[in-house]
């Protein structure tokens, strides 16, 4: 993949429970190995993958409490899916639509791209069946040898993280002891390995039928399927923790001003479990806001993305755990077979290119222009 980067490349075990929200439910082998989530962080100004600069030095993003640190600095993440991404990696005929998607992420100053592919079953299947899981794999993915640099997965610092699972649930044992257990395993077992790279778990967020908090869930269902946010993050080979914003999977009856309460409510939840119990960053990994709403309007998407921004934004102000968010999903032309109707190409809706570009740079002045480089600092100057 010949693509300017400006990035680190940020590589996430996945396995599934089911399938992500968003996605159309096609699995993907990527970079040969079976199954994997992929960030791209987007700093280093002119770094290309097909030839990485003599002599750079990059370090392992750490977490330093509710905080994710880069050398020694604060770093705050402004991002967004590409479910397609590595797809289209993999194929030369269509490479170049890689490029243009993380040219274009480069330009609204975003930091943090997620991709994945997966393979569930088949060949070099991480989930063999549903529910088993071949643990060769998991340390295939981890010691697996970058192409360009050589460099053991593990010892990469153009690695990020790893993320354990997305969306995981449980819904045979409600009381959240299995996934507990399993969770706890899991993570031992990828720490055993990779002692250099932050680790998360890819929870959605919901509370379970013990917590306090489970009034903020979106109804009774969601303290049922063995998940808890608090509970689960509170491990301590877990980094950082990680949830997903879907009103309009969750609430069908609902008009959208009614909606936008309640993310305000479930975002300022979260950020305030993390800044004040489990002190570890939190990002927002996936939001969205579906266009088949029987109300659906394009402004408010806008109105939508603002109240989670907004959010985050005045909480890393504050100096605390509310660290980023990645929208889903951004899409180039010629992709429309990946989109969903949460999808758009940013660029051709004005409202949203412009706020995306805001928040990169709101955050960018928090971290410190002077420490920005490439197309952040020409952006935002």
């Amino acid at each position: 993949m010949k693509s300017d980067l400006h990035s680190h490349l940020i590589l996430r075990l996945l396995t599934l429970y089911r399938k992500p929200m968003g996605g159309n439910g096609v699995l993907y082998p990527i970079l040969g190995f079976a199954s994997c989530v992929a960030f791209i962080y987007m700093s280093f100004g002119d770094l290309k993958l097909s030839s990485l600069p003599k002599g750079l030095s990059l370090s392992f993003v750490e977490r330093n409490g509710s905080h994710f640190i880069l050398d020694g600095k604060p770093l705050y993440v402004n991002g967004w899916n590409s479910y397609w991404l590595m797809a289209h990696s993999m194929d030369e005929n269509s490479r170049g639509r890689v490029s243009v998607m993380l040219q274009a992420g480069a330009k609204m100053g975003l930091t943090v791209c997620r991709t994945w592919a997966f393979n569930d079953g088949g060949y070099e299947a991480l989930q063999i069946s549903p529910g088993q899981f071949d643990e060769r794999v998991f340390q295939t993915v981890l010691t697996r040898k970058n192409t360009i640099t050589g460099i053991e997965y593990r010892n990469d610092p153009t690695i990020f993280a790893w993320e354990l699972i997305n969306e995981p649930r449980c819904m045979s044992d409600p009381s959240g002891d299995t996934l507990q257990e399993w969770i706890e395993e899991m993570t031992g077992f990828i720490k055993s390995i990779d002692k250099n790279h932050l680790l998360t778990i890819g929870l959605e967020g919901l509370y379970g039928p013990k917590s306090p908090k489970s009034a903020v869930n979106p109804g009774e269902w969601a303290s049922t399927l063995g998940s808890d946010f608090v509970r689960n993050s509170n491990i301590t080979n877990v980094d950082f923790t990680s949830v997903h914003i879907y009103p309009d999977h969750w609430f069908h009856d609902l008009g959208f001003e009614e909606k936008q309460r309640y993310v305000s409510k479930w975002v300022r939840s979260h950020i305030e479990d993390c800044d004040e119990e489990l002190k570890k960053p939190v990002m927002f990994t996936e939001y969205g806001l579906s266009n088949q709403n029987k109300d659906f309007q394009a402004s408010q998407r806008e109105q939508f993305y603002r109240t989670i921004l907004d959010i985050i934004y005045k909480s890393a102000k504050k100096k605390g755990s509310g660290v980023g968010a990645l929208v889903w999903q951004f899409l180039v032309e010629g992709i429309e077979e990946y989109n969903d109707d949460f999808g758009l190409v940013p660029w051709e809706t004005p409202s949203i290119h412009k706020l995306t570009i805001q928040q990169s740079c709101r955050l960018a002045r928090i971290q410190g222009l002077n420490q920005q480089t490439g197309n952040l600092k020409q952006l935002c100057s």
